[in-house]
């Protein structure tokens, strides 16, 4: 129902200093469009892909690609939403947003903003392999519903290093975690071995955060913060 997946928008001050943190953690830069006006790149490890935006008041989204939007919203309009804002018309790049309950801001968009990357899905980048973005929810419950009327499939995660519940779909997975672990979205990733990658990002120049959620500690992740500010969460694969 919300198309397919097309970036973590994220907001930053200064796109430079965000591009080039990416690019030395192994991300690759997309070609983009002139579809914002204002400063915009995209990076992307195959699995993932983050849009930078240097706009002025902007904040996060979870940005989506739905052909034929002005058809889907009648639909879109019966789960409950409440579209904070519509743009449709010939003269403006369509678009539509509104909330999740936790206030994350969701954007459908009548076309891509990028062109596709070629680069392979395997080929992953220093972090390792992609997992899911994590998101903050104060109520986990009815946060798994929500996306489930979305075409989400929600599924208990409470055997994981940090208790979660997974909402996985054909072109992004995301995780739903106490407000108290995740605080803002979060990139969860997995690697064989956290003592090479601590190495391998000591080379590249990125240091480790020492703020870990506390029922993590024990698992010896590491944790790393883009200049814009999000978390990017490192988890040792069991």
């Amino acid at each position: 129902m919300l198309g397919r997946f097309l970036e973590l928008s994220l907001q930053t001050p200064d796109i430079a200093a965000s591009l080039e943190f990416y690019t030395r953690l192994g991300f690759s830069e997309a070609e983009v469009g002139e579809t914002w006006g204002y400063p915009y790149a995209v990076v992307t490890d195959g699995r993932l892909c983050l849009g930078l935006h240097q706009q002025d008041g902007g904040e996060d989204h979870l940005s989506f690609v739905r052909p034929q939007l002005l058809a889907a919203l009648p639909a879109l309009e019966r789960t409950g939403i409440e579209l904070e804002y519509r743009h449709l018309g010939d003269d403006e790049f369509n678009r539509v947003g509104w909330r999740d309950p936790a206030g994350l801001a969701i954007r459908l968009l009548e076309a891509r903003t990028f062109s596709p990357s070629k680069r392979p899905a395997l080929r992953t980048s220093v972090c390792g392999y992609f997992l899911e973005i994590g998101l903050p929810c104060p109520d986990l419950e009815s946060a798994k519903h929500y996306w489930e009327r979305f075409g989400f499939v929600g599924m208990d995660e409470l055997g994981a290093s940090l208790p979660h519940i997974g909402c996985t779909s054909d072109t992004i997975d995301l995780g739903l975690y106490e407000s108290t672990a995740v605080r803002r979205p979060t990139l969860l990733f997995e690697t064989e071995d956290t003592a090479a990658l601590a190495a391998e990002l000591t080379r590249v120049g990125v240091a480790a955060a020492n703020r870990l959620p506390a029922a993590l500690r024990h698992a010896r992740p590491v944790l790393i913060e883009a200049p814009e500010g999000t978390p990017i969460l490192i988890l040792p694969r069991s």
